[in-house]
């Protein structure tokens, strides 16, 4: 169902600090119907995440697949992997010469390269959909539908400190990739979360808090599958959201573009605050009518866009069905 075509290689690519990269491969997969012949649904993965979005592996395939919400059998849908995710040979050690900016700008090279003029969506969550605001802010009307889940347009100062501490550990620590992920975890869920799952309980083999050989074991589960310098770089990409920067204010940016904003907040959520999505959402109806605000009622904090599919599922599919009706 999934199909994994030859990578398409960007040449040529200067990044924004004036990196320059001859070649740039940019691997990708497509499900459900053929290239060209259905609406185009771009998704965009998170940190750890990679292109594949639907299938036995696939990361979202409660969401997409035949007849769920994004339905392969109506659309064609698309996912590039971030050069340098570690999910293919290609690995980028000086991290610090991208911003997500750059990454909007490869992937739009991608649409390009596949003949892809206009897409139906792009959506994303953490900071896929932080590439997916800078996609729209680059092309205004690439897209008729923005989906940004658990993002924003800008990473506020309390995420550029979070990815700040993630660095140095990244570049400190003599166990990188665990440590990072440890403190990371802390971000992407909640005290409640923790509440409600641990109790306080200890795990009597390890003589450990629960809690603790959880974190343990977040750790070394991605340390098994994960590169560290696919690992900064994303967390690179996490702290440079901002449309804005060296570019017009949001306002004049957003008001080039017709696509429908769908905002989805966490109301638990630590990272990407639900006060910021809220004035994101506050800012925009000044000047935009079709945009609009939901919220996942959670516990679990930045990850629920991962964990409760039910209700992100419910508000994905009032958006697609709704699309349809309209149609």
């Amino acid at each position: 169902m999934e199909n994994i075509p030859s990578p398409i290689i960007i040449q040529d690519f200067i990044t924004e600090s004036g990196a320059s990269y001859p070649l740039l491969p940019l691997s990708f997969t497509l499900s459900g119907l053929a290239l060209h012949t259905a609406p185009v649904i771009l998704v965009n993965h998170a940190l750890t995440g990679n292109a594949q979005v639907t299938g036995e592996n696939g990361w979202w395939n409660d969401l997409i697949g035949d007849e769920k919400t994004i339905d392969t059998q109506k659309y064609t849908v698309l996912a590039f992997n971030v050069p340098g995710n570690g999910n293919d040979s290609f690995i980028i050690e000086n991290y610090q010469d991208f911003t997500t900016r750059d990454v909007a700008r490869i992937f739009i090279k991608g649409l390009q390269a596949l003949q892809i003029a206009q897409l139906h969506t792009i959506i994303g969550g953490s900071v896929g959909g932080g590439i997916a605001w800078e996609i729209l802010a680059l092309e205004p009307n690439i897209t008729q539908n923005l989906i940004p889940i658990a993002t924003d347009w800008k990473s506020t100062d309390w995420m550029i400190a979070n990815c700040y501490l993630q660095e140095q550990i990244l570049n400190n620590s003599s166990k990188p990739i665990e440590d990072a992920r440890i403190h990371a975890m802390l971000c992407y869920r909640s005290p409640e979360s923790f509440k409600e799952k641990f109790q306080r309980t200890i795990n009597n083999n390890l003589s450990v808090f629960n809690i603790e050989s959880w974190l343990a074991h977040h750790g070394e589960k991605l340390q098994k599958r994960y590169q560290l310098s696919s690992y900064k770089l994303m967390n690179q990409l996490l702290k440079t959201i901002d449309i804005t920067r060296n570019s017009d204010d949001f306002e004049t940016l957003l008001s080039r573009t017709n696509a429908t904003i769908h905002i989805i907040g966490i109301n638990s959520d630590l990272f990407f605050t639900p006060k910021e999505n809220r004035e994101t959402f506050q800012e925009l109806k000044k000047f935009k009518d079709n945009v609009f605000y939901s919220e996942i009622d959670s516990v679990h904090g930045h990850d629920a866009f991962l964990i409760e599919y039910k209700q992100l599922d419910h508000l994905l599919a009032d958006i697609f069905k709704a699309e349809t009706i309209a149609k």
